[in-house]
């Protein structure tokens, strides 16, 4: 991708699935990184893995948490000299059915995926400002953000609110030079994923490949994370306040 090499990027939910992969796509872009994530094992245990690939280094802790997303932001920039592109990647999710899901849970999900999203974003936002010399951020989001899964209530509604997030922060960040969009994967392979699908059954994944994604089979993290490269990349630079779908085809569905 053009334009990548020397970049200094932050990566939340960098330390596995599909930040580590995107990790590993910007160092071999060239680019310099810092990754976070939740368990600080999970996150060295990454940076020692891509360590090899470039100028990589990775902080613990919780995106929900301001004090932490200011020692993440903050901590990148003492490392990298400054940011030039946000991945903001965290997130989790887990199965249950509107009828069961507690407050207590329906809080840790909007917790993590919506106000966290917005955390990072905005303290990245006003490190780019201060700068005043532009930058990207790109926020995740999924397919379930654009049409509602059964039994994930909670996560689809994170997820809706972080596109209308992106779309209005590039509504008010644009005339910074501050590109915005989304990436809106759909069922890819994780170990997020693995682990939900564990309790279910044995063929689960091959057959809602089969029944729902035309293309006939589950996402690759790499695949997501290419994406994450280009809408960064000077070949995206008029791209802005939209979302990319990687879905192999599952929203074109009736």
């Amino acid at each position: 991708m053009r334009g990548l090499a020397g970049k200094r990027v932050l990566i939340s939910g960098g330390s596995s699935g599909i930040g580590a992969a995107t990790a590993r796509r910007f160092l071999e872009e060239g680019a310099r990184v810092v990754l976070g994530g939740l368990d600080k094992a999970e996150v060295d245990a990454a940076v020692t893995e891509l360590a090899a690939l470039g100028e990589v280094s990775g902080l613990a802790g919780d995106v929900s948490a301001e004090a932490d997303v200011a020692r993440l932001v903050d901590g990148a920039v003492a490392a990298l000299g400054g940011i030039d592109i946000l991945v903001n990647n965290a997130g989790t999710a887990w199965r249950e059915p509107f009828l069961e899901i507690t407050p207590g849970h329906w809080d840790r999900i909007i917790s993590v995926n919506l106000r966290g999203m917005f955390l990072v974003a905005q303290a990245v936002a006003q490190h780019l400002v201060e700068r005043g010399s532009g930058g990207v951020i790109l926020n995740m989001s999924s397919t379930n953000g654009l049409g509602g899964e059964a039994d994930y209530a909670h996560y689809n509604t994170s997820k809706g609110g972080v596109l209308l997030l992106t779309k209005t922060m590039a509504v008010e960040l644009g005339k910074h030079g501050i590109r915005i969009n989304a990436l809106c994967p759909g069922y890819i392979q994780t170990p997020l994923n693995s682990s939900i699908s564990a309790g279910l059954a044995d063929d689960f994944v091959s057959g809602y490949a089969r029944d729902h994604i035309p293309l006939g089979r589950a996402g690759l993290a790499e695949e997501v994370a290419a994406a994450y490269a280009f809408l960064a990349s000077d070949d995206a630079a008029f791209i802005h306040g939209t979302e990319l779908v990687i879905d192999g085809g599952q929203l074109a569905i009736m």
